[in-house]
């Protein structure tokens, strides 16, 4: 079979991070357009919280580590596209749901199509990137969360107020599907070495088993998913808590969450990489450090500003956390990476993504959504703001257990054989 050439590492970075950003503003419409969608589908928060979590994650995680297996056998561009226009068909007929359960189905389809996405783009970054450059490259990828998130809020709810909810899942899905076969002419895989050919054919079983012996693949998997339950959460429902409790309209909502993400998250991903690179190189614990110190961080400040009686001042105080809860990305991918062999890494990541999204994508938006149907009674319009400031509490969970892998990651860490 003849080897394609090769596309410059940076066209395909920002190849990946165009589909990354699609990744995100897909999840992130539903958020910004929960209030419509529970006004004209008639459902309640726990509802809208399933169909944020659950609905998605569900088939998302467990269909990762086969999809991830199938990229490390045979084109990890090839399943990035194929899955870029699943996802996006399915976001599409999300425009036309009727009811909670057909609704339910077009994200699972959503959950289906994304699950080929992460892993293999970590693989293809790790391939392209030399070591001392992975986790700003890592990081630059990670990009697409808050400029998706934040994508998602403006044009979501610009879309929904000027026409409907429904126009917005359609266009943006039909924009995925366009893009799909773009990117699959655009990006290549690279040739892999004999060893890692091989090694591609061991069993998902065998990556498991690698990684399952590591203490610091289950504290980083456990930490993040503490951290993504809060962070998943809050992106799904502070567009609607501006709405309940500090009376803002749809597009206002749309404007200040976007604004948030935009400014916070951006600064906050790329910092993580770009730290991790510079004193990672010393101790490795630094990949586990960083993202402790900015855990420890966000708790008090998301809770204090969700709590404030002004916009102005929630806006000023939510911004620094809404880029410390991103900044671990760089480094705990980038760590992950180095817990088994090159050609292994696609299947690790997706094992790593399986744990975090079935428990922090999985139950973020539910959980909140559950615990605000709860307290309605009581605190009215308020309750689901005070729900999003108990779940806050998991921040400080995920400190505790990624401090614990400082020390574990030093004994860890697999550095790549030196290039000839």
């Amino acid at each position: 079979m003849v080897q394609e050439k090769a596309r410059s590492p940076h066209l395909v970075l920002a190849m990946l991070l165009l589909v990354y950003i699609f990744n995100f503003l897909d999840r992130q419409i539903l958020g910004i357009l929960a209030q419509p969608i529970k006004t004209d589908l008639g459902l309640t928060d726990t509802e809208l919280g399933a169909l944020g979590g659950i609905a998605f994650a569900l088939l998302y995680s467990v269909l990762g580590v086969p999809f991830a297996v199938i990229a490390d056998k045979t084109s990890r561009s090839g399943v990035i596209a194929i899955s870029l226009a699943v996802w996006s068909g399915f976001t599409a007929l999300c425009g036309i749901a009727t009811g909670f359960w057909q609704l339910f189905l077009f994200r699972l389809g959503v959950g289906i199509g994304e699950a080929g996405g992460v892993a293999p783009s970590y693989a293809l970054i790790a391939d392209y990137f030399p070591p001392h450059q992975r986790a700003r490259a890592l990081s630059i990828y990670s990009l697409g969360i808050p400029l998706g998130l934040a994508g998602g809020a403006f044009f979501g709810g610009w879309i929904a107020e000027t026409v409907e909810w429904r126009v917005a899942f359609i266009v943006v899905g039909i924009a995925g599907v366009l893009i799909a076969p773009v990117f699959k002419y655009l990006v290549k895989d690279l040739p892999r070495p004999a060893p890692a050919a091989a090694a591609a054919r061991v069993p998902v079983s065998t990556v498991f088993k690698i990684v399952a012996k590591k203490p610091s693949f289950w504290l980083l998997a456990f930490a993040a998913s503490c951290s993504s339950l809060v962070g998943y959460g809050l992106a799904f429902w502070v567009p609607s808590v501006m709405i309940r409790s500090f009376g803002f309209s749809l597009l206002e909502a749309s404007q200040y969450m976007g604004s948030l993400l935009l400014v916070g998250g951006t600064a906050g991903v790329f910092a993580g990489g770009w730290l991790a690179d510079k004193l990672g190189g010393k101790d490795r614990g630094v990949y586990a450090r960083l993202p402790a110190i900015a855990w420890l961080i966000c708790a008090p400040l998301f809770a204090t500003a969700l709590l404030s009686d002004s916009p102005l001042v929630a806006w000023f105080l939510l911004v620094i956390p809404n880029g410390l809860n991103l900044l671990w990305l760089g480094p705990v991918t980038t760590a992950i990476q180095h817990l088994v062999p090159q050609a292994m890494r696609a299947t690790a990541s997706a094992s790593f993504l399986f744990i975090n999204n079935l428990i922090g994508l999985g139950l973020g938006s539910l959980v909140m959504g559950k615990m605000s149907d709860m307290m309605t009674v009581r605190f009215g319009n308020d309750a689901l703001r005070y729900s999003v400031v108990a779940a806050t509490t998991f921040y400080l969970l995920a400190a505790i257990l990624i401090l614990f892998a400082v020390k574990t990651l030093r004994k860890d860490w697999e550095d790549e054989p030196q290039q000839a």
